[in-house]
């Protein structure tokens, strides 16, 4: 049993005319409740639910405040490799672009490393491009070895693995796992996903229960919103880490709520992703899933970032480059545009600002 059988239940379902039918009184009843279930997750992701943002955020600060305090984990990516076997319509590193690649050696890595370091930052996620030929599992277990002599936390987000693989990486020194389904409308993901090993579909919805089963402290899953409808493809995400975090209750189950951004091709996602569903996904995850972090990305522009600090956001990235050895070079082919470019420290002080408490460090490797 993986999620995919539970996802074909779901997917029976048509999601998008039972969300028509909700209404303000039922938006009302569900934020007077102290758990919610599917049906309230619908309901909250609804076009009813967008009419109640504000109720829905005061309970979603009560919640995380309750759940989290004022602390709020700061994390930057690395990226070591932009090899890539995959097409994909969505994506810089896709197969079919022809630009000057790239793969940085143990020296580079540690130079990498100790420039991030040094800005304080002490949770690092290692990312490559997907390909098994220029950043096999030997590849990444040489450069978690670098980076546990600079940071407390190592995670990683690579291309799918199985679970002896995950538990390769785990006895190296790596503690969390980010593999994102990209969208969860099978449809789409078939017509998105080109040629490659990433055309599995299957195999890339269970990758992260298998990281679960492998021993990793944490797991964090996302759809990247706008590539399909933003209502089912939150409901599907959230339903998701439902299911992980209930199978997997030793394993801290995360959200990511990345929204497209513009990068290296000319794809134009089908479905707009406003400011405002973007605020009522994270309310509805954080209402839903009180227990669960939720990740917010430099893709956001600042502005937005710091008003939905308040709103159920526990992890946020800072002092970001999507481009490989991009922290000690300038030359190199972003994955996607970011658009909040602040650093390490103003993030910090922003987060000072408003009241939060800016965490580097909550968590050792030892291995």
């Amino acid at each position: 049993m993986s999620f995919y059988n539970r996802l074909a239940g779901l997917k029976e379902r048509s999601i998008h005319s039972k969300q028509q039918e909700y209404t303000d009184s039922h938006i009302l009843r569900i934020l007077g409740k102290p758990r919610l279930g599917e049906e309230d997750l619908l309901a909250l992701l609804s076009p009813a639910a967008g009419r109640h943002l504000e109720a829905m955020a005061q309970k979603a600060q009560q919640v995380t405040r309750s759940q989290f305090g004022h602390a709020v984990q700061l994390f930057t990516p690395m990226y070591v490799s932009d090899f890539c076997v995959n097409h994909c319509e969505y994506c810089s590193f896709s197969s079919i672009y022809d630009f000057p690649r790239r793969k940085l050696d143990m020296r580079e890595v540690e130079l990498e490393a100790a420039a991030i370091a040094s800005t304080g930052m002490r949770h690092v996620l290692l990312l490559t491009g997907e390909s098994r030929q220029a950043s096999p599992v030997s590849y990444l277990k040489a450069c978690t070895e670098v980076l546990r002599g600079h940071f407390a936390s190592v995670g990683i987000e690579v291309n799918p693995l199985s679970v002896s693989e995950y538990m390769e990486l785990a006895q190296a020194g790596v503690d969390s796992l980010t593999l994102f389904q990209e969208v969860y409308d099978q449809e789409t993901y078939r017509r998105l996903h080109i040629k490659g090993p990433k055309r599995n579909y299957r195999s890339r919805l269970d990758a992260p229960e298998r990281g679960c089963a492998a021993g990793f402290r944490s797991v964090n899953i996302g759809a990247l919103l706008g590539l399909y409808d933003w209502r089912e493809e939150a409901f599907m995400a959230a339903m998701h880490a439902d299911y992980l975090q209930n199978k997997y209750p030793g394993c801290e189950i995360s959200l990511s709520i990345p929204r497209f951004r513009p990068f290296l091709g000319d794809y134009s996602p089908e479905s707009e992703v406003t400011d405002s569903a973007l605020v009522q996904t994270v309310l509805a995850y954080r209402l839903f899933l009180p227990r669960a972090g939720i990740t917010l990305s430099s893709r956001e522009p600042a502005s937005l970032r710091d008003r939905l600090v308040h709103l159920g956001i526990t992890k946020m990235s800072a002092g970001v480059s999507t481009a490989v050895g991009g922290h000690t070079a300038a030359d190199g082919t972003p994955q996607f545009e970011i658009s909040d470019g602040r650093s390490v420290e103003e993030i910090r002080e922003m987060l000072y600002r408003n009241g939060l408490q800016p965490v580097f460090k909550d968590w050792d490797i030892l291995v």
